[in-house]
């Protein structure tokens, strides 16, 4: 069977390695669009077998290069988004909107046989987030644009190589307390990158089309939840304190001083709103993908870099007993 050419925008996340490994086992070839091939290509390249990946070094807003890629594909994918905007053209309109239009308006002209948009949930509530509007008016361009577009909103994606669970360890690990956004009551359906990568490849493989899927993991969880189950993965005992909100926007303000903020006052009003399916569109259950790992199993495995005592943390060694048997 001769094989189909993939495109991929955000290929070196933790979403899209996963994704290549699946897309190549299933002979597709597979293309992948980097801002720096020095420092992406050798993660890359590592997922799939020789002769199956191309990588190709490009500013994504390169358009008459990017437009070469699309005479020799025939399925685009758009994995590239922000969770805070940054100087030299990384705003939220020019990633989540002006970008997807693009990408969807090449995918269009030269007829392409599907075109994938990575978005977000809840950003129909969300009103007064930057953030949420620009992914809104990112899907109002694809829909318009490629009108056999399938859209996916994830609720936050978890795994080893992600930057929820990680770096909430880190932060728990080092801190003796944990401030509390909206008491904690906040809730999410997080899903882990591989359910959501077999639901990609799932509506790769059946031509799923014109849909906008809500993908969620099997488990509603608060924030506060979250924290508490971290904690006890790790074996550990913070005090989690609920934050009034004058003062976590004032900390907010702060902390977008950094390169990489820890809180934007944009995220701080993303907060407020559930992250959770909102019942009005199909879910990854509904096409035939229901989650199937749950947020402590999948934790648990990789959860040991944050306790004391690391890997073993948890077995009973007796280094003279082991020495005799040797």
């Amino acid at each position: 069977m001769k094989a189909k050419n993939c495109l991929i925008f955000g290929g070196s996340g933790q979403i899209g390695r996963n994704l290549i490994r699946k897309l190549t086992k299933n002979n597709y070839r597979v293309t992948i669009v980097t801002r720096n091939i020095h420092q992406k290509s050798l993660i890359i390249k590592t997922q799939a077998n020789a002769g199956y990946i191309d990588i190709v070094e490009s500013n994504i807003f390169e358009e008459e290069k990017i437009r070469g890629l699309f005479q020799k594909t025939d399925i685009c994918i758009n994995l590239i988004g922000i969770l805070f905007e940054q100087k030299k053209g990384n705003t939220f309109k020019n990633i989540h909107t002006v970008f997807p239009s693009l990408l969807s308006k090449l995918s269009k002209q030269y007829n392409l046989k599907h075109f994938i948009h990575l978005s977000a949930l809840g950003i129909n509530d969300a009103i007064d987030s930057d953030y949420a509007k620009s992914k809104l008016e990112g899907e109002k361009n694809v829909t318009k644009n490629f009108p056999l577009a399938t859209i996916l909103r994830p609720s936050i994606v978890f795994s080893q190589d992600d930057q929820l669970t990680t770096n909430f360890m880190t932060l728990l690990n080092r801190l003796p307390f944990f401030p509390l956004y909206y008491n904690g009551n906040t809730k999410f359906a997080p899903i882990h990158c591989s359910d959501l990568t077999d639901t990609i490849n799932h509506v790769i493989s059946n031509n799923i089309y014109s849909k906008i899927i809500e993908c969620v993991g099997p488990e509603i969880i608060s924030f506060k939840e979250i924290l508490e189950r971290l904690l006890n993965l790790m074996g550990k005992k913070r005090i989690l304190l609920p934050m009034p909100l004058p003062l976590a926007k004032l900390s907010a303000r702060f902390f977008e001083i950094f390169p990489k903020p820890l809180l934007t006052r944009d995220q701080l009003r993303l907060l407020k709103y559930d992250n959770i399916s909102s019942g009005k569109y199909k879910t990854n259950s509904d096409i035939g993908m229901p989650s199937k790992r749950l947020f402590n199993d999948e934790v648990k495995k990789y959860c040991y870099m944050w306790r004391d005592g690391g890997q073993f943390s948890t077995e009973k060694y007796n280094l003279n007993d082991n020495l005799k048997d040797s």
